[in-house]
C-alpha cells in the first residue's frame, strides 16, 4: 500500500521515485544528527527483527560483518518482558526497571557463536539462550516461593544484552580500522546499551554517535534522509519497482538506476 501511493505521488506531482531499503533508512538515522558524518564507518543496528555490524563504505555500499544468529536484541527484550508480565513492546520497561536494579544480581549467557575449528565467533551472536536462561532463572524463582526480584532480573539481563552488543561491536570496529560507530535501530534508545558502549569506545579512542531518542525507532526521517542522499547523486527508482522483503543491503543498489 505505501508502495503504491508512493508511486501514485511521484506520478500525480510529478516527483521523482526512490525506494529505500528499511536498514539503510536506520543507518541514516545518525545523519539527522550528524550530517557532517563520512563514510567509512561501522553501523551497529540493533532493533526487533535485526542485530548486526555493518561495514559503512559509502552511499548504497555496505558489508555485513556480523549478525545474530537467532533472536535480534529487540526481539529478547520483548519476549523476556512477556516472561515477566511486563507487556509489548519490552524494550523501554526493561530500560525503565533495569534502572531500579541491581545488574549483577544474576549471572547470564551472553550467547557466543562457537566455531567449527574451536574458539567462538567476533562479530556474531546469539539471544535464543539468555532468553532461555531468563526463563529458567523466573521457573526456579517462581518454584523457590519467593517474590520475583522483576527489576533485578530486567538489570541482569539488559547488562547482558548491552555488553554482548558493546564486546563485538568493539572488536568489530578495532579489527577493521574504523574509528566511528553509529548505532541504529529500536535497541539504539536503550539506556544500558548507551552507557556500556560509550565507556568501552572511549578506552580505544572510539567514537560512538546514538540518534536522538526520536530517530531510533521507525520514522520518516530517517527514510527521507536515505533517499535525499541518493537522490543527491542522481539515483533514482523505476516506477516498475516492486516489494522485496528479504532484498540484503549489499544489493540496496537494485532499487536504483543512475
Amino acid at each position: 500500500m505505501g508502495l503504491t501511493a508512493a508511486k501514485t505521488l511521484a506520478i500525480v506531482h510529478n516527483k521523482p521515485f526512490l525506494g529505500v531499503h528499511h536498514l539503510e533508512g536506520h543507518i541514516y538515522a545518525t545523519y539527522l544528527s550528524e550530517p557532517t558524518l563520512d563514510p567509512p564507518f561501522l553501523s551497529l543496528l540493533v532493533s526487533g527483527g535485526h542485530t548486526s555490524l555493518i561495514y559503512v563504505k559509502e552511499c548504497g555500499n555496505y558489508e555485513t560483518l556480523g549478525e545474530t544468529r537467532d533472536d535480534a536484541a529487540g526481539e529478547a527484550f520483548d519476549k523476556v518482558a512477556r516472561l515477566l508480565n511486563l507487556g509489548y513492546p519490552g524494550g523501554p520497561v526493561i530500560d525503565k526497571l533495569a534502572q531500579q536494579g541491581d545488574p549483577q544480581a544474576f549471572a547470564l549467557p551472553e550467547g557466543k557463536v562457537s566455531l567449527p575449528g574451536g574458539g567462538f565467533h567476533r562479530y556474531d551472536g546469539s539471544f535464543s539462550g539468555l532468553k532461555t536462561a531468563v526463563l529458567r532463572l523466573v521457573q526456579q524463582l517462581e518454584k523457590d516461593g519467593g517474590q520475583i526480584p522483576v527489576a533485578d532480573v530486567a538489570a541482569s539481563f539488559q547488562a547482558t544484552v548491552a555488553k554482548a552488543l558493546t564486546k563485538r561491536a568493539i572488536a568489530c570496529a578495532l579489527d577493521y580500522g574504523l574509528k566511528t560507530i553509529a548505532v541504529g535501530g529500536g535497541v539504539a534508545a536503550n539506556s544500558g546499551l548507551r552507557q556500556h558502549l560509550q565507556a568501552a569506545a572511549s578506552e580505544h579512542n572510539l567514537r560512538v554517535l546514538f540518534p536522538p531518542l526520536k530517530f531510533c525507532t521507525d520514522n520518516a526521517a530517517m527514510i527521507a534522509c536515505a533517499a535525499s542522499d541518493h537522490f543527491s547523486r542522481g539515483h533514482v527508482s523505476p516506477l516498475t519497482l516492486g516489494v522485496e522483503s528479504r532484498l540484503s543491503l549489499s544489493q540496496v543498489m537494485k532499487l536504483y538506476q543512475a
